[in-house]
């Protein structure tokens, strides 16, 4: 059964909001805001779902749709599940926000697991775009576009685990990684994560609303740059690993890998 994009898109925004207005609630008693970042992992693959058996485009299209978002979304939120949730405290930036909006922090709280609700909204539209087209889906630019999704993804996963590797060793607890890609980039897994937007800005070229996929990549490189991404952890690390961290942002990409920068041992 087809519908009208803009109704699901608007459907899909509608019900995740009330889903984040529960996990809100949760948490209030938990007392650990990632609770938002896992549900927008889980929203987004029941979102794009919905998509697929609504949308009216190739069968095998809109397969192919849930299952990069089911591996890509569905890997990011197990990690995220339980390297930020069961078990754990909340994370760092969530403290820190919740000191910095004192008595107003239930109240913008809610406008943060409510913004989560526009962010499924927003990184679903490639996937609408992806589920409305007709074309059968292998041509060239989507080998193309699955290629850079599979050196995406999987960088990222790799990213992530080489960290949880070397964060287990207590004797790493106050120091700096940089081991693997973390050798390359301060925020390598930030890095893979962007770049996999862009696998569906190429898989969609010639695709009605192609021009919707670019809000994606555009939206995540703007947040991980400036906004929730590289800012805040960047503070929580200076705060933790001090000078060691500062000679690392000296010498070390902040988001792009690339080969660093020497650090003169003695000055003269």
């Amino acid at each position: 059964m087809a519908s009208d994009p803009h109704t699901l898109v608007f459907t899909a925004y509608l019900t995740m909001a009330g889903v984040m207005a529960g996990l809100w609630m949760l948490q209030l008693l938990h007392r650990n805001a990632s609770l938002a970042d896992v549900g927008w992992c889980a929203g987004l693959i029941a979102t794009v779902c919905w998509y697929a058996a609504q949308a009216s485009g190739d069968a095998e299209r809109k397969m192919l749709a849930v299952v990069m978002v089911s591996v890509y979304a569905g890997r990011l939120g197990i990690h995220l599940l339980f390297d930020r949730l069961i078990g754990k405290a909340e994370d760092a930036r969530y403290r820190r926000l919740r000191a910095e909006w004192g008595r107003a922090e239930r109240l913008k709280m809610f406008g943060y697991f409510h913004l989560q609700a526009a962010a499924v909204a927003l990184f679903s539209l490639p996937f609408l775009v992806l589920t409305q087209n007709p074309r059968p889906p292998f041509g060239l630019i989507e080998v193309v576009g699955a290629i850079v999704w599979i050196v995406a993804v999987g960088g990222e996963a790799v990213a992530d685990r080489q960290l949880a590797a070397f964060r287990a060793k207590p004797a790493n607890r106050s120091r700096v990684c940089r081991e693997g890609l973390w050798y390359y980039s301060r925020h390598p897994n930030y890095f893979f994560e962007w770049l996999h937007w862009w696998a569906y800005v190429v898989m969609t070229i010639g695709s009605p609303g192609w021009l919707l996929t670019w809000l994606a990549p555009l939206g995540m490189g703007w947040a991980l740059v400036k906004f929730t991404g590289i800012p805040p952890a960047e503070q929580q690390a200076l705060e933790r690993r001090g000078d060691e961290y500062r000679i690392y942002q000296k010498t070390t990409s902040a988001l792009v890998p690339w080969f660093p920068r020497p650090w003169p041992t003695s000055r003269g």
